[in-house]
């Protein structure tokens, strides 16, 4: 359904745009039917920019975005506002998406205007109110309401029912729990596994990796715009092969263990793999970084080095990015 390949984002940076800033570096992956795949990574990483350019709020450098086969970058005025019926996103800030000064109704008017207008009144109403079901709220509790009379996360769950009257069949979900209380986050997840079974492709952006192997079906870990490492969520949790990764999972608390006996474990599995660089041991030592490495079923791999100029540690030697 969705398609990366080979995606780059450079932005232009500093005085009359001199320098640059490389975000996103060669990223591949895709999105299945019905399938969640998380991108987990640190602030800075790149996921929320391979969020938005999915959704073209912003262009790709180079690349290709592919949503069944038709180029993203590519869609211009009707064609990508036939891409926008069946691609939506949901952001991190609910309020955001609101205009404080109209109620949350106005959403679902916007929609109907651009989408739908000829629909009746009495049809849409029943429309929007069956939406507003499915996310788990009752209509005559939050319609009419102004944003600051609701929760987060009644906000974001009438976002998802505001893309739901579209034909959608991608979410591009971007941090939409963080800023939620711990009550509310289940409820959220519940639903976004509830879309997953009804067949939707769901892009879903995190920095927690307890949420990422909750929810997702596959990872893709990135570090510095680069996928260090993909796969199976529990092939990639249970066997994380790069440096990054096994760091990543390693800064999770774990409340029934001490921290000394966590810091013990990943003293035996660093020693365990050494500083073989698993990538170039696949494709070998003088090939230059060009992707990712497959050293399990459905569990990729990349490059050990974290800068395109830097050594190798897998083969001793500075290798061309």
């Amino acid at each position: 359904m969705l398609e990366l390949v080979d995606v780059h984002k450079v932005y232009r940076v500093g005085t009359f745009g001199g320098g640059t800033v490389h975000a996103v570096r060669g990223v591949s992956f895709d999105v299945r039917p019905g399938e969640v795949v998380s991108l987990i990574g640190e602030s800075g990483s790149g996921k929320s920019t391979i969020g938005r350019m999915v959704l073209r709020l912003a262009n790709a450098t180079s690349g290709s975005i592919r949503f069944d086969g038709t180029d993203v970058v590519s869609l211009r005025h009707r064609g990508l506002r036939d891409y926008y019926r069946h691609a939506q996103g949901v952001f991190q800030d609910p309020f955001s998406s609101y205009n404080p000064i109209f109620k949350v109704d106005r959403t679902f008017d916007t929609l109907r205007r651009s989408y739908f207008p000829q629909v009746a009144g009495r049809e849409w109403d029943e429309r929007v109110h069956d939406a507003v079901h499915s996310v788990g709220l009752e209509p005559a509790e939050v319609l009419g309401k102004f944003p600051h009379q609701l929760s987060g996360g009644q906000l974001q769950r009438l976002l998802i029912a505001r893309a739901l009257l579209l034909d959608l069949r991608l979410l591009v979900a971007d941090e939409i729990i963080s800023m939620l209380d711990a009550s509310t986050r289940i409820d959220v997840l519940n639903l976004l596994g509830d879309l997953k079974d009804r067949g939707l492709g769901i892009l879903f952006v995190t920095h927690d990796l307890s949420l990422g192997s909750y929810v997702s079906d596959k990872v893709v870990i990135l570090h510095q715009g680069r996928v260090v490492e993909r796969g199976a969520t529990a092939a990639v949790f249970a066997d994380p092969r790069h440096p990054y990764t096994r760091t990543l999972l390693a800064s999770v608390p774990q409340l029934d263990r001490r921290w000394e006996d966590m810091e013990a474990d990943e003293e035996r599995r660093a020693a365990a793999l050494g500083d073989r660089c698993l990538y170039h041991e696949q494709v070998g030592a003088d090939a230059p970084d060009l992707g990712l490495a497959e050293v399990a079923p459905d569990h990729l791999v990349g490059c050990f080095r974290d800068a395109a100029d830097a050594t190798c540690p897998g083969v001793g030697a500075t290798v061309a990015g």
